[in-house]
């Protein structure tokens, strides 16, 4: 009643690193470690995918125009509020030399969102327009996100003018279409596969099995060419729900929308298993107590930051988008943008 599934977790994941680090004495804290290529590579996939597979396109697509605001244009001005503040306030501790890469890396990588923790308290059926505008912009401040950091990556900072503009608006539109271009088209891929060139008994275990290797392969694809693999596996799994799912069997389509779900649910589970794990890393903790105040202060710095950031562009553009919207179940509510 009082905990959703993320929190509880969250706190068994602590109780297992307590677990851990008392039989072990220490020794085995490296198994707390949380590992970026595990969650890119194996749990962020299938959640992303079982929310475009599921997903109220209708819904989805009725504010697909607010979307890519909330995404890219409020994506742009929390990484600006962040990058600015980074600058202005950490000068007053003894953090190391950064330059102005380094701070504007910092307000691009603290402008990116996960929408996982957050979707995980929304119901779809309870807040349709609330969990779409989440969710999507989500994916659409993905795919800003990796441009703005390429950008800072790949552009001469000591020589800035209005034509790396002009590329940064290039690049985002070229990874925005290109990543959904290739979602789509690795969803018709399967669709078609399944529809005309598949010879064999129609069984349900091959084709559930055909139907996820082929949203992996999106995925892949999409980090291969170095694209926005949220991006396109998000639109393969809307492309998959319209168009292959109607070409398998009826006890394939029971099976797709429950062995989707439940592998999302299990992604989502153990991350925050392991997040709750990495809570007790011992060499976090021993960082930490070489500077314990400078510490504090930095991330408390950060989140106040994000959060100024969030607000800056959340209530304007709602402002803004409201006074488009005629009818009122479309208007986002002074609730729901908090």
């Amino acid at each position: 009643r009082w905990m959703n599934e993320s929190i509880t977790a969250l706190l068994i994941g602590l109780g297992t690193g307590v677990v851990i680090l008392l039989i072990s004495g220490g020794k085995s804290s490296h198994l707390l470690v949380f590992s970026e290529d595990l969650f890119f590579i194996y749990h962020l996939p299938p959640i992303i995918f079982n929310a475009g597979f599921q997903v109220k396109k209708k819904q989805f697509f009725r504010n697909f125009i607010t979307i890519v605001i909330f995404g890219a244009l409020g994506t742009l001005v929390s990484f600006f509020i962040i990058t600015l503040g980074a600058m202005e306030l950490f000068k007053n501790f003894d953090i190391g030399s950064l330059d102005m890469g380094d701070y504007l890396a910092i307000g691009a990588i603290f402008a990116a969102t996960d929408s996982v923790c957050t979707l995980q308290v929304l119901n779809q059926d309870e807040t349709p327009l609330l969990y779409s505008l989440v969710f999507g912009e989500g994916v659409v401040n993905d795919a800003t996100s990796v441009v703005l950091f390429n950008a800072i990556q790949n552009f001469d900072l000591t020589h800035i003018d209005h034509r790396i503009a002009l590329q940064f608006s290039g690049n985002f539109l070229y990874l925005f279409f290109a990543s959904t271009l290739l979602g789509a088209l690795t969803g018709l891929l399967s669709a078609f596969i399944i529809k005309k060139l598949y010879f064999g008994r129609h069984s349900t275990d091959r084709e559930v099995a055909l139907m996820m290797l082929m949203a992996y392969l999106s995925y892949m694809l999409a980090e291969l060419f170095y694209l926005s693999g949220i991006l396109t596996v998000f639109f393969c799994g809307i492309v998959m729900s319209h168009y292959t799912w109607h070409n398998v069997t009826e006890s394939s389509r029971v099976t797709t929308k429950h062995a989707f779900a439940t592998l999302s649910f299990l992604a989502e589970t153990f991350l925050f298993l392991y997040v709750g794990m990495d809570a007790l890393d011992i060499e976090k903790w021993r960082f930490v107590s070489d500077s314990p105040g400078i510490s504090v202060a930095v991330s408390s710095i950060l989140l106040g930051l994000l959060m100024l950031g969030r607000a800056a562009f959340i209530f304007p553009l709602s402002f803004l988008i409201n006074l488009s919207k005629k009818n009122p179940s479309e208007k986002v509510s002074f609730r729901q943008q908090v």
